[in-house]
């Protein structure tokens, strides 16, 4: 029978000990590796490494989510250097900027790395089609109500010229959306008539 040692716990004040198991042969290490694999496979997930998706950034899905992304990231940044919390409806467009940016940020993400390949239970194309669709109908609303709030501003204050520039890049997202929507739209209804 293998002899346990006890070794102390480090940065604890108490003497709490821990047993460390004794010296494991490289076989037992590689069959606890693979059982260990096994079971993340059987459970649906896997443990390879992300790859880098070059062909992804250069498709017309792509540069729409790059342009919605630094399109969306001024809308919200223009507008949050000013006293927007005066009127009550650009609290509506920096809500709506800010959460499509950030979906729109995560979901670039996973199709630039391919993990959305790792999780092929979710119907990638058909969330697509959803996601783009709604935050173009969103946007649309924020950026008009955006353009409404230019009344408000006072012609050659700061915050007017920002909020124009804000106005313009939503209707900019609009737009990218709504191509997106309709990309989304043409890769979804191709693999549904495969299938």
């Amino acid at each position: 029978m293998a002899e346990r040692v006890l070794v102390p716990l480090r940065g604890r004040s108490n003497m709490a000990r821990m047993e460390e198991e004794p010296e494991a042969s490289t076989a037992d290490r590689v069959n606890r590796a693979r059982k260990k694999s096994s079971s993340l496979e059987s459970g649906g997930l896997s443990h390879s490494t992300l790859a880098y998706d070059r062909s992804f950034i250069c498709s017309a899905s792509g540069l729409l989510m790059f342009a919605e992304t630094v399109c969306g990231l001024l809308v919200w940044t223009l507008l949050g250097g000013t006293e927007y919390v005066h009127v009550p409806g650009l609290g509506w467009v920096m809500f709506v900027s800010v959460v499509c940016w950030v979906l729109t940020l995560c979901l670039f993400i996973l199709y630039l790395t391919t993990a959305y390949t790792k999780i092929p239970q979710i119907p990638w194309t058909l969330l697509g089609l959803c996601f783009n669709s709604s935050a173009a109908v969103l946007y649309m609303t924020a950026a008009v109500i955006n353009a409404a709030s230019l009344t408000q501003a006072m012609r050659g204050r700061y915050y007017y010229i920002s909020w124009m520039a804000s106005t313009v890049f939503a209707f900019l997202v609009v737009l990218c959306y709504t191509a997106n929507a309709y990309v989304s739209y043409r890769s979804w209804r191709s693999k549904s008539e495969d299938a």
